[in-house]
């Protein structure tokens, strides 16, 4: 079965990417990954904390240390980190050297200053392509979205001036106008989309009366948030789309290609069930396809988007109200 996808321009085996995780930092699960039939692998952010602690002296942070003790618990350390800038080019470098399959960086960050040069550096390292991932929580009641949506626009044009490399900007779900913003992303240079980041939500320890951080992996239930706007955008914008979060099986993988997705990236399921896990999704889907007298997964592909699907009001308003109508009266 011929389950060849093209990703930034990258030429992929299939469309099972590891996604950005720890599993880039242990070259041993790297390889047992790509052993199993990765077709890329996407590393972990490189955050612009990180970087802007690089760059600032460690005898400023010691000044401000002495001055106010309690505060320095509130700021990170370099050993807050697992790789730092400087480590974090080197193992770019390992990767490529270890694996044969295209490398993807990533930078994430919330500001368009000067942090944004380490794309030259990314690419100098050797990676093939570079993801911006936008984390930004606004707790300012003051800017609104058209200003956050103008320095995520100015960041990638940014980083595309810094780098030849394919630029794909990972983005959260909950943007005013998403598609809008793809297409200024589009506008900027960018060549994809990763639909979506996850936002760590914190937790509240009631007995403690604090708020604690949490981290849970994700479920197949947070695939249909990625399938609906990888069907919206689909056929509609020329930018590569990567589903990002909910996919653990084959099904999933198959869905989000029949959404429209150009790669799917997989963390969750293969640290619950190890990086062996790659080789048993793409047998099934293979399997599937053939069943399906499918001649290869480009066929497949786009098929229920928004632009190919024979119904195209289930992604539409006035369908959320037939199926709540129906919902209701099906208790009656």
């Amino acid at each position: 079965m011929d389950l060849r996808t093209k990703y930034l321009g990258l030429e992929l085996a299939h469309p099972i990417v590891v996604g950005a995780s720890p599993i880039c930092d242990d070259l041993d699960l790297v390889r047992r990954a790509v052993d199993a039939g990765a077709s890329a692998i996407v590393m972990h952010s490189l955050f612009e904390e990180q970087i802007e602690l690089e760059n600032a002296t460690q005898d400023a942070m010691a000044m401000h240390s002495d001055s106010f003790a309690e505060a320095g618990s509130y700021l990170p350390t370099p050993n807050d980190y697992v790789l730092g800038p400087d480590a974090y080019l080197e193992q770019i470098r390992k990767l490529k050297s270890e694996v044969d399959v295209p490398v993807i960086a990533s930078l994430n960050g919330a500001t368009d200053s000067g942090w944004l040069h380490y794309a030259r550096l990314i690419q100098d390292a050797g990676a093939d392509a570079l993801e911006l991932n936008v984390y930004w929580n606004a707790l300012t009641l003051r800017e609104s979205a058209l200003s956050i949506e103008d320095r995520v626009v100015r960041m990638v044009q940014q980083v595309v001036e810094e780098t030849q490399l394919p630029i794909a900007v990972k983005l959260s779900p909950f943007w005013t106008s998403l598609g809008h913003l793809a297409t200024r992303i589009e506008s900027s240079g960018a060549k994809g989309l990763v639909l979506f980041n996850r936002f760590y939500q914190p937790d509240f320890d009631l007995e403690r009366l604090e708020v604690s951080l949490t981290l849970k992996l994700s479920s197949p239930s947070e695939l249909l948030l990625r399938l609906r706007w990888l069907a919206q955008l689909s056929g509609r914008t020329n930018l590569s789309l990567s589903c990002s979060g909910g996919a653990h099986t084959a099904t999933d993988v198959l869905k989000a290609v029949f959404a429209g997705a150009d790669s799917v990236q997989m963390v969750s399921a293969l640290l619950q069930r190890g990086p062996e896990h790659i080789a048993k999704v793409k047998s099934d889907m293979e399997r599937w396809l053939a069943e399906h007298e499918y001649r290869s997964l480009a066929q497949a592909k786009g098929s229920l988007n928004l632009v190919h699907t024979p119904h195209p009001e289930v992604y539409e308003r006035g369908n959320y109200l037939k199926f709540l109508m129906g919902y209701a009266r099906s208790m009656r």
